[in-house]
């Protein structure tokens, strides 16, 4: 199974070159940074606010890191102890050294992970591909997950045309001058591309090989497991699923659940409301867990 690489030294340095920039662009508040070791590889997470037993941890979609939460740092931290994960096989800080093959493997790489950085209970948040690890986590190691917040999560349909479409208009218009940028974002339903520094660094990514699984569709057994308290964010407009079908889906098989779907938002819902999302992720994270 192949590792998480870019091609060469070159694109490599070039890259972490851009991320320490962008990293310092738009995070310049106080962070402690932390390189964990696990059987999959070095993790880099940084983590940020108050002292607290259940930190709000912080997953990124396919292709990305902890710098896209970078709008939301600052208020989650105002109360909460917030941990941003560059997750490993993914273009970042970490460094992949084991295959990732599988869902369950993705799980216990979080599991190391939150364990040796003496995490109890989590507030797991995960976007996209971030969604589908926080739900692996919870359906294979229970007990560590004090409530989720999943961001249009993948694991509800295989992508199709649809979602590549969206990917690869949005990559294209991420590369376009920066005063085109407003239009094609509204043309190809991609918030994402008008983060220009993050951009930039997303840029230096295309020789970046991904090592990581495909987020297979979660079984309607799998689901069931699901015990912690979970909302689940759905863009009314995301390409990656039919937002009402996983409704529906989630509403039987996990009917504790809260879904919430987000009139005029995609798949880029973190960019497309973010206040929205800030609002929901602190009101998961002030629940108290069901005992």
């Amino acid at each position: 199974m192949k590792l998480g690489a870019f091609k060469d030294a070159k694109s490599r340095d070039r890259f972490h070159a851009a991320y320490e920039q962008t990293l310092a662009d738009l995070w310049p508040g106080a962070r402690e940074t932390l390189d964990v070791a696990t059987a999959f590889g070095t993790t880099r997470a940084y983590r940020a606010g108050p002292p607290g037993d259940r930190p709000i941890v912080l997953l990124s979609g396919a292709g990305g890191n902890a710098l896209m939460w970078h709008r939301y740092i600052d208020a989650l931290s105002r109360r909460h102890r917030v941990i941003a994960v560059d997750t490993v096989g993914e273009p970042g800080a970490s460094v992949q050294t084991a295959p990732i093959g599988d869902g369950r493997d993705g799980a216990a790489w979080l599991e190391e992970l939150l364990g040796a950085l003496e995490v109890a209970e989590a507030h797991l948040v995960g976007c996209s591909y971030g969604g589908w690890l926080a739900l692996q986590h919870q359906i294979h190691h229970p007990g560590r997950t004090a409530s989720l917040t999943l961001v249009d999560p993948a694991g509800f349909a295989d992508p199709g045309w649809r979602f590549f479409t969206w990917a690869i208009g949005g990559g294209l218009a991420g590369t376009a001058p920066r005063p085109l940028r407003p239009f094609l974002a509204r043309l190809v339903a991609n918030s994402t591309i008008l983060e220009t520094e993050l951009m930039r660094m997303m840029r230096r990514t295309m020789s970046f090989r991904r090592g990581l699984p495909p987020a297979q569709v979660f079984t309607d057994e799998e689901l069931r497991r699901v015990q912690a308290p979970s909302l689940f964010l759905l863009g009314a407009r995301s390409a990656l699923h039919d937002s009402r079908q996983v409704a529906d889906r989630l509403a039987q098989l996990i009917p504790a659940a809260r879904v919430e779907i987000v009139p005029g938002a995609g798949h880029a819902l973190p960019t497309d409301r973010p206040e929205l999302v800030t609002d929901r992720i602190l009101k998961m994270a002030g629940q108290q867990k069901t005992p």
